[in-house]
């Protein structure tokens, strides 16, 4: 049975833990999108702890065979959910293949890569969702492929209203070992983070584009 409060708790312990999740409220990360951000997030860290990894490989399993029963071939999302689907794909004795965020410009020209069939229940893995673009850059891909995407996994999401809709929106099932707001209640509990921090990290996910503007330190 899967337990989705205690992983998500253990997940957010994991993470935070090994430094995978960092928290500067007060001295916030520029990301790529040149959004400030009091969170970064790198899940390919968890690759480097193998009890970490297990956990991680197997509660994914459990979620998959939980939330959307059968499936023939798991595909990750390149590039950090390669990793990932491949560990998920072994668990599960399954086919693997991956989505690029674009087709290779040279040889084959292969957007995905890997044999999927039309028709083929095809599940998604990624390691983290934050708005869901590039998640749902792989689903499409893998529907005009013929393919029957059953859903999407990942490790950890922000908890985006953006994401939501945008899942919504393409009709994608999606499921996370952890979360934003697990990540937080834990943080604060086992202080990682004081009580003024917590103010500072709801109002980044409230409205992340206009957070914390003024601020230009980046790393």
């Amino acid at each position: 049975m899967f337990n989705k409060s205690e992983t998500e708790q253990q997940v957010a312990e994991y993470l935070l833990q090994i430094k995978a999740i960092k928290l500067q409220p007060t001295n916030p990360f520029t990301w790529a999108s040149g959004w400030k951000s009091p969170i970064y997030c790198d899940n390919r860290s968890t690759l480097a702890h193998p009890a970490i990894r297990t956990y991680i490989r197997q509660k994914l399993t459990r979620l998959i065979q939980e939330e959307f029963g059968s499936i023939a071939c798991i595909a990750g999302v390149a590039t950090a959910g390669i990793p990932q689907g491949v560990l998920i794909a072994q668990e599960m004795g399954l086919p693997f293949a991956y989505v690029r965020a674009k087709a290779k410009e040279h040889g084959t020209g292969n957007l995905i890569e890997g044999d999927v069939f039309p028709g083929q229940r095809v599940l998604v893995v990624e390691d983290l969702i934050s708005t869901g673009k590039s998640s749902l850059q792989a689903v499409e891909a893998l529907r005009a492929a013929g393919c029957d995407v059953a859903g999407l996994v990942a490790i950890f999401t922000y908890g985006f209203d953006a994401a939501e809709q945008n899942f919504k929106k393409v009709g994608c099932k999606f499921a996370t070992l952890s979360n934003y707001n697990a990540l937080i209640a834990y943080a604060e509990e086992h202080n990682y983070i004081s009580k003024s921090d917590v103010s500072l990290l709801q109002q980044w996910r409230e409205n992340p584009a206009q957070w914390g503007q003024e601020i230009t330190d980046t790393i």
